[in-house]
C-alpha cells in the first residue's frame, strides 16, 4: 500500500515536471525568437526622429527585448543613466517572468529520489516486520523487496528527468539574458551616436 501511495506521488510530480517544462520551454523559446531586423528598424526610426514608429514596432514585437527598448524610448530626454536603469528594471522583470516556476523543477529533482528512497525504506521495514512475524519465506521476502525497490527506481527516473529539464531551461535562460544584454547595449549605442 505504501508503495502505491509513493508511486502515485511520484507520478503526480512527473506530470507536474513535464507540464512546467513544456510551458516554460514554450515561453523561453518565444523570447528567443529571432527578430533579425528589429534593431535595424529601431535604428532607422531613431535616426529619422520617428519615435512613434519605434514605439509602435516595440508594441507589435512580442518579446522581452522589444519591451526593454520600448521602456528606453519612453525615457528619451532623460539622462542616459536613467534610461539604462529603466531598461535594466524591465529586463529584471522579464527575466523573473521567464524563470517563473523553473525552480520547482529543481525541487522535484531533489525531492523525487528522496521520496522514492522513503518508499523503499518503508517497504523494507514492512518486509522485515513480516519476516519477524511469519518467519523467513524467500518468495514473500523477495516480493516485498522488489515492491520496495520500485519506488526507488521511480523516484530516480522522475528526479533525473526533472534535473535534466531544469538544466536545459537554465541554459536557455542564459541565452535569453545574453540577447537582452546585447539589445540593451545596441539601444544605448544608438542613443549615444552623434546627433542624438
Amino acid at each position: 500500500m505504501t508503495s502505491v501511495i509513493v508511486v502515485s506521488l511520484l507520478l503526480f510530480l512527473s506530470v507536474m515536471a513535464i507540464y512546467i517544462f513544456i510551458e516554460r520551454y514554450l515561453n523561453i523559446r518565444k523570447a528567443l525568437k529571432e527578430e533579425k531586423t528589429f534593431m535595424v528598424q529601431i535604428r532607422g526610426y531613431m535616426t529619422d526622429g520617428n519615435l512613434d514608429g519605434a514605439k509602435n514596432l516595440c508594441t507589435t514585437t512580442d518579446n522581452p527585448m522589444a519591451r526593454m527598448v520600448e521602456k528606453g524610448i519612453m525615457r528619451i530626454g532623460k539622462p542616459v543613466s536613467d534610461i539604462k536603469a529603466s531598461i535594466e528594471n524591465v529586463a529584471d522583470l522579464e527575466v523573473h517572468k521567464l524563470e517563473n516556476r523553473i525552480s520547482v523543477l529543481a525541487t522535484i529533482a531533489g525531492a523525487a529520489p528522496m521520496l522514492g528512497f522513503l518508499g523503499t525504506v518503508i517497504g523494507m521495514m514492512r518486509t522485515f516486520n513480516d519476516m519477524r512475524a511469519y518467519g523467513v519465506d524467500l518468495n514473500k521476502m523477495s516480493g516485498g523487496m522488489m515492491e520496495a525497490m520500485v519506488t526507488t527506481v521511480a523516484g530516480l527516473i522522475v528526479g533525473i528527468i526533472a534535473y535534466a529539464t531544469y538544466n536545459f531551461l537554465v541554459s536557455k535562460m542564459g541565452q535569453v539574458i545574453h540577447k537582452m544584454e546585447n539589445t540593451s547595449i545596441s539601444f544605448l549605442d544608438i542613443l549615444e551616436e552623434p546627433g542624438k
